[in-house]
């Protein structure tokens, strides 16, 4: 069952890099498009950190209702705490840059920004938390106030060496992926695959059309049955 459990986390993570080349390309609505970029960038977080509360509650002591409890307490405990610790960061590093004027020298205020950023992470990860929920919501908030405190050659500077290392980073994970699928002996189960392809899709749309529904009722655009089939 926690096998069954981890492996439905993993997989629940959606991968939109070649979706939304497809939206810009395709010119499609940037309602649709926000959507699924949105959901992605929270899913992978948050499928991270139940992935890992799931493995971490597999105890051969406790029962199934035991560790079923004991996962969702940790994932709670993994998921607000370390959100908690990325907007803390993230909020003390507006402030310090609204109060205390480095604009004058770009380097410093570079550096900072760089110091604020990877804190989180580096804490989150030290008390055995999530540092990527963290760094997560961090950039979030940091996304609506920080970046407005600084000057606009720190705003363009963090901006483009960001995206590059970002770039840098998701390419090196891909081609890392594509090596290790020659480094180990597979072995296809065909029922297996089939059967959680068919799961996914009944799970994605179990998920996705009644809360469609729920907040179009609170939506002034409203989310489409098309764009519902879309993103499913």
């Amino acid at each position: 069952f926690v096998e069954s459990c981890a492996f439905g986390s993993l997989i629940s993570a959606v991968d939109p890099v070649a979706t939304i080349a497809i939206f810009h390309a395709l010119n499609v609505d940037p309602i649709l498009n926000m959507l699924v970029f949105g959901e992605s960038i929270l899913n992978d977080a948050i499928s991270i950190v139940l992935t890992t509360a799931i493995l971490e509650s597999n105890s051969p002591m406790t029962s199934t209702g035991e560790a079923i409890m004991q996962g969702i307490n940790r994932f709670c405990l993994m998921f607000f705490a370390s959100a908690g610790i990325g907007v803390m960061f993230a909020l003390v590093s507006a402030l310090l840059l609204k109060y205390v004027d480095l604009r004058k020298n770009p380097s410093l205020e570079f550096g900072m920004m760089l110091v604020f950023t990877y804190a989180p992470y580096v804490l989150a990860e030290g008390i055995h938390l999530s540092g990527i929920m963290a760094i997560l919501f961090c950039g979030i908030v940091m996304s609506h106030y920080t970046h407005f405190n600084l000057s606009t050659v720190t705003q363009i500077t963090m901006q483009q060496t960001l995206r590059t290392l970002a770039f840098i980073a998701e390419t090196c994970v891909f081609a890392y992926l594509g090596l290790a699928l020659f480094s180990f002996k597979h072995r296809v189960e065909p029922a297996l695959i089939i059967w959680s392809i068919i799961l996914c899709l009944i799970g994605r749309a179990c998920n996705i059309f009644p809360l469609a529904f729920l907040v179009n009722r609170f939506r002034e655009h409203q989310i489409t049955k098309k764009m519902m089939f879309i993103k499913r």
